[in-house]
């Protein structure tokens, strides 16, 4: 598999009602950065969005924004686009989404809205189609995306995820833990082999 250089990171605009929303996406921030890991992310400079730039680029990390045209002025600001390393601007949400993909090596999910979990899910139907075998990681702050695990368990109980082992995710509480996770996850062969032992809980 190739080198982790990017890990695209999915997450709310918004901040939250939990202030652990806010201190875990500073610590993946910083820790990415610290590993020289380039962040991609959906160019805003609001919410739980803005704190993971900012943190990247404070720790002298890289900075992608990949954000559609009419989305500029609704989550973003002229100062946070212009500590933006590379600002890509795309027509269409699909076009942005896509591009994301392209860009980066793993995906993260903090938390967020429906718009987070839309490209969350998107990127997981992709996995189980067998597009791409990049590491999938739920940032489950406080326990916010264990709703989700437990749909998805029940969808597997039912019989309709026949490939999970191809989208399982690795679910991990705390966000100093994330980027050791997922450049272990990497070198063990995540998703290459389809091997979910791979998968684990923090």
């Amino acid at each position: 598999m190739n080198q982790i250089r990017s890990i695209c990171v999915y997450c709310g605009s918004s901040p939250g009602r939990d202030p652990l929303y806010v201190e875990a996406a500073g610590t993946l921030g910083r820790t990415m950065a610290e590993a020289r890991l380039r962040l991609v992310y959906g160019g805003g400079g609001k919410g739980i969005m803005g704190t993971v730039a900012a943190s990247v680029s404070a720790a002298g990390g890289t900075v992608v924004g990949i954000i559609p045209r009419f989305l500029i002025t609704k989550e973003a600001t002229e100062a946070a686009l212009a500590r933006l390393d590379e600002l890509v601007v795309t027509e269409d949400m699909h076009t942005r989404k896509h591009r994301m993909f392209e860009e980066s090596d793993a995906f993260v999910a903090l938390p967020g809205g429906i718009g987070t979990l839309e490209e969350l899910i998107e990127i997981m139907t992709w996995a189980q189609l067998g597009r791409h075998r990049k590491p999938i990681v739920l940032a489950n702050i406080g326990g916010f995306w264990s709703p989700l695990m437990k749909l998805l368990d029940h969808m597997k109980g039912e019989g309709f995820l026949h490939t999970a082992h191809r989208i399982a995710p690795l679910v991990i509480d705390a966000a100093a833990d994330i980027v050791p996770a997922i450049l272990r996850a990497h070198a063990e062969g995540y998703a290459a082999a389809g091997n979910p032992s791979v998968i684990e809980r923090m």
